[in-house]
């Protein structure tokens, strides 16, 4: 069954993100990084991509398409980062702010709104595959790399079409191979370093598991019946099955 909810990606990353902040807000402060990590990361991940950043205390470090500011939080806390965050969705920013009184810049990650060379760090967690096409996906890495100091480095989290033709993919999503992935990086200047399967990385421990299901629970129980959460819900489905069909593969990637 199809609902008419305008722009599922809107409705996916924004209202629902806003929903779920407020969700975590009033279940306490052990929830939020787990909420606000839903579908961009986990622990092990995040791990990963940080021993290989090796941000320093105190260094700048921007989160690109953001969303509620899970994953830059966990760096944070982790790693002692300062954190600016671009987001396109009002909502994720409005929720990054109430979860975390996050810097966050209201902006598009094919023309971010920060000078050349401000950051020696910056990642961008599943958010490749949102850019419409080839252009705007070399627009992003180009973005990552012109706001990165030389020398700089930057972690991705990327999902990649295996399959030549996907069955029935989300809906304002485009996937590349890991051939056009790697294309797009030389063209915009940057340098794959390592590269890790997301499913060799180990799973998340079994209490933040337990935050992310009740989390769950509680926003189908509150928001279940709507239009905007079954869009959501049926995005997210989406990307399950074309995963575990092995048509869509995902992969972290730390590039200098």
């Amino acid at each position: 069954m199809k609902h008419d909810v305008g722009d599922p990606m809107e409705a996916e990353f924004g209202t629902v993100a806003e929903w779920t902040a407020r969700v975590a807000a009033d279940l306490g402060s052990e929830y939020y990084i787990p909420a606000a990590c839903r579908g961009s990361g986990q622990p092990a991940l995040l791990d990963w991509l940080l021993e290989r950043l090796d941000p320093r205390p105190g260094e700048l470090m921007i989160d690109v398409g953001a969303g509620l500011g899970g994953p830059a939080a966990y760096a944070t806390r982790q790693a002692g980062v300062r954190t600016v965050l671009a987001e396109p969705e009002p909502g994720a920013c409005r929720a990054a702010v109430l979860l975390f009184g996050a810097s966050v810049v209201r902006g598009d990650a094919t023309a971010l709104p920060f000078g050349d060379a401000i950051a020696g760090l910056a990642w961008c967690l599943g958010v490749l595959c949102t850019a419409t096409g080839t252009a705007a996906q070399r627009a992003m890495l180009g973005q990552l790399r012109r706001v990165v100091r030389p020398g700089g480095r930057v972690g991705l989290l990327v999902y990649l079409a295996v399959a030549a033709k996907l069955d029935d993919p989300p809906q304002g999503n485009h996937f590349p191979t890991s051939g056009q992935l790697h294309d797009l990086v030389g063209q915009s200047g940057l340098e794959v370093v390592e590269v890790a399967d997301f499913r060799d990385i180990v799973q998340p421990p079994p209490d933040w598991t337990c935050r992310v299901e009740t989390v769950e629970r509680e926003l189908h129980r509150r928001y279940g019946h709507t239009p905007e959460l079954t869009a959501a819900d049926e995005q997210s489905d989406r990307i399950g099955k074309l995963l575990s069909s092995g048509q869509l593969t995902s992969q972290v990637i730390f590039l200098r």
